[in-house]
């Protein structure tokens, strides 16, 4: 954990970033028409998502020029330096599309490699939740995981195709039935779902870092396990599997038994 002072710092201007990506997302999430490039990968980019990404490195070359960067929309930037900011403009550009205000920012920190510092900021509903791997606020407001059985629990996650396509070796119909709803209220809101105690677990397939560093440090802050989903380290995996403790036990014993 970071120094009291130095942590105090450096969550305030997450939330400047956050500040940043919130103005230019809210003003184009109020505009008729959208303009969409398609990357290499296939998936959409929007002059939002660049633009507000491009305001984030601004603000962090400013103040601190020694500091590295890793964004989805512009790559790499000095990423063995000390600190280095994780950046996820939009996360959910396909909702973002559609105007479904279940996309997120995401800005995450690491401090010698790890995941020190995470937010998740949703513009239109106003809601930023932050986490330092021990405690997690949103909108201030302390917020802890829900225990819950697994026949009570609200699971979430991205893209139910990608969970069938990755993850063959778990038996998700098996898991999908014994819960109480799972739904794709996925991205980086579903993240922000669990650790606010709304849902209980998010199951994401497929994550790159700029998806899973920051929110690691809110889940965790909020008191949840995160694992792959093969029970190994998340990060090295690219994907994950977050719960409070008792009902994550629960969750990989159903779906890996």
């Amino acid at each position: 954990m970071l120094p009291e002072a130095r942590q105090k710092e450096l969550k305030a201007f997450a939330g400047k970033l956050a500040d940043l990506a919130r103005e230019v997302l809210l003003a184009a999430h109020a505009r008729v028409e959208t303009e969409v490039e398609v990357k290499s990968d296939g998936t959409p980019v929007t002059v939002a998502d660049k633009e507000a990404e491009r305001r984030m490195r601004a603000a962090i070359k400013a103040a601190y020029p020694d500091h590295g960067i890793l964004g989805e929309e512009f790559g790499p930037e000095n990423v063995d330096a000390e600190y280095c900011w994780v950046l996820d403009p939009i996360d959910g550009t396909k909702s973002f599309l559609s105007r479904v205000p279940l996309y997120v920012t995401l800005i995450g920190l690491r401090h010698e490699g790890r995941p020190v510092l995470g937010l998740i900021d949703q513009p239109v509903l106003g809601e930023r939740i932050l986490g330092d791997n021990v405690t997690c606020e949103l909108n201030g407001r302390p917020v802890r995981v829900a225990e819950a059985s697994l026949k009570e629990a609200v699971v979430v996650s991205t893209d139910l195709d990608n969970i069938r396509r990755l993850h063959r070796d778990v038996r998700w119909n098996r898991f999908a039935d014994s819960v109480a709803h799972v739904r794709t209220w996925g991205d980086g809101y579903g993240h922000l779902l669990v650790a606010a105690g709304r849902a209980h677990v998010v199951a994401d397939p497929i994550m790159n870092p700029w998806d899973l560093v920051p929110v690691l440090p809110v889940l965790r802050g909020a008191g949840a396990v995160v694992t792959a989903w093969d029970g190994g380290d998340p990060v090295k995996a690219g994907n994950l599997i977050a719960a409070a403790p008792k009902l994550h036990a629960e969750v990989m014993r159903t779906l890996r038994d």
